[in-house]
């Protein structure tokens, strides 16, 4: 399972294939299955998020370096070009997307379009970040590490609009109930609280806006397996974290945990 999102109740669900239809529809209320999306050339898909006021998703596609922009009724779907292969999505405070780069250590900021409204470079000691997220105060937050670099830093960081590290939360990898191992996914409230995948321990974390560490959302106890990807419904107030089992390093199934915040 790659992503998931969620808008109107209904549940957005990208799954790992090779086919058109990776793109699964769910009614939120019954958890009953609709239908799928067809995107036709969409290579390796690693991410969605969708935007309310533009009706469409966006998912992002590390083999052809690019977004596509999927409507949410219809079938004109559009794809734009990155340059560099995209990993996480967001959609920011004003509806564009914030597309960010693991191996360039930046995030690129685009119209629903594709137009390129901003690039941000990170700072040198942000390795490999995995996605992003803004605030309403215009900041960004972004998480990074990965546990194929031992000596790399696990943190979730505040960053400033030019890139500057404002504050940090994390350091070297462990295993402790507070402590970060490849944070891979956000997602932000109303309020400004962030919502934390830590996956290799199996756990979601929430944060103050402050990136001060407030509790633990879900245990590895509860996720059993290993959680990748995340969305809040701000509206219904209602967390959705896609889990994928794994068995000799490949991912072979993958369901959706729902939590009422």
């Amino acid at each position: 399972m790659r992503g998931v999102t969620s808008l109107d109740n209904l549940l957005y669900v990208l799954r790992e294939n090779e086919s058109s239809e990776q793109i699964e529809v769910y009614d939120i209320g019954s958890n009953r299955f609709l239908h799928c999306l067809t995107v036709t050339g969409l290579g390796n898909a690693f991410d969605i998020v969708a935007c309310g006021r533009n009706r469409c998703a966006y998912v992002s596609d590390t083999l052809h370096r690019s977004v596509q922009r999927v409507p949410l009724s219809g079938t004109a779907v559009a794809q734009w070009s990155v340059i560099d292969a995209p990993s996480c999505l967001s959609v920011s405070f004003q509806c564009s997307v914030l597309v960010t780069f693991r191996r360039d250590s930046k995030i690129k900021e685009f119209t629903t379009n594709g137009q390129l409204l901003r690039e941000v470079v990170l700072p040198q000691d942000v390795l490999l970040p995995g996605h992003t997220v803004q605030l309403s105060t215009g900041d960004l937050v972004v998480c990074h590490g990965a546990f194929t670099y031992g000596d790399s830093l696990h943190r979730v960081c505040l960053v400033g609009s030019e890139g500057q590290l404002v504050k940090s939360y994390g350091g070297s990898q462990g295993s402790g109930s507070q402590e970060m191992n490849t944070p891979v996914h956000m997602a932000v409230d109303g309020n400004n609280f962030v919502f934390v995948v830590n996956r290799n321990i199996k756990r979601v974390m929430l944060f103050s806006p402050a990136l001060t560490y407030t509790r633990e959302v879900l245990s590895p106890k509860q996720l059993q397996s290993i959680p990748y990807r995340l969305s809040l419904d701000r509206n219904s107030r209602r967390l959705h974290v896609a889990v994928n089992e794994c068995e000799h390093s490949k991912y072979t199934a993958g369901r959706v945990i729902v939590v009422n915040m």
